[in-house]
């Protein structure tokens, strides 16, 4: 027998044996059946909508992500002129919609706009992005985006910082309750994409660092307009 037939032969005794369920073992040699749902995993959120905002502030601040609560666009607007004097703001990307138009206005930037035909050099030279989102999750302090509330898959990635427009009445609960406003909003006609986003792009890979931009935006911010 040649290396692959062994190989071979292995595997197919091994698929004799029926694998065992999903259990947690506590390393006593028993196992535990996981909980039936894993909001059992997850912490408990308050019932009224200012709990929930609380809370995905304190998510959000944990995952490196910025949270404001505005009182209006020119608000958001005036806020985002002070973030683009600190950064050196030249140019933004966005899309139009009822929360980007206004505080665009606001911002008074040169802008790349992703509604119709744009060019992918001209994206990325971007400095920030500013989008709107299907549902803000208080319970993870995650963003949840769709191809039609973010302009597009390109401009939540691309340029380096991100701006989350949202209203109060777009925070949910839990994870549950974003997918099912997903559900009800469209039907059986579901967008090419969806994406929860939780702070910044990162990773850990290398010795356990943190970085920031890793893989996409290296900063978020999300506010939140009446």
């Amino acid at each position: 027998m040649n290396n692959r037939e062994i190989i071979l032969g292995r595997i197919r005794e091994a698929l004799k044996i029926a694998a065992p369920h999903p259990a947690l073992h506590d390393g006593t040699g028993t196992t535990t059946p996981l909980p039936a749902s894993p909001q059992k995993w997850l912490p408990p959120v308050g019932g009224t909508l200012e709990e929930q905002i609380e809370l995905f502030r304190r998510n959000a601040e944990d995952l490196k992500a910025e949270f404001r609560e505005c009182t209006s666009a020119n608000e958001a607007g005036q806020y985002l002129k002070k973030l683009a004097l600190a950064g050196g703001w030249k140019k933004i990307g966005r899309h139009s919609g009822e929360l980007t138009d206004p505080v665009a206005r606001e911002l008074g930037l040169p802008e790349v706009r992703t509604d119709g035909g744009y060019a992918v050099n001209d994206l990325e030279s971007c400095d920030a992005g500013l989008t709107e989102c299907e549902a803000l999750v208080a319970q993870t302090g995650s963003v949840l985006v769709s191809a039609p509330s973010a302009g597009g898959r390109a401009l939540s990635v691309l340029p380096p910082h991100h701006v989350v427009l949202a209203r109060r009445n777009q925070m949910v609960p839990d994870l549950t309750a974003a997918l099912q406003r997903v559900q009800e909003k469209f039907k059986d006609k579901f967008p090419s994409f969806l994406s929860f986003i939780s702070g910044p792009s990162r990773t850990g890979d290398i010795e356990r660092i943190l970085v920031l931009g890793a893989h996409g935006p290296k900063k978020l911010t999300i506010l939140l307009l009446p």
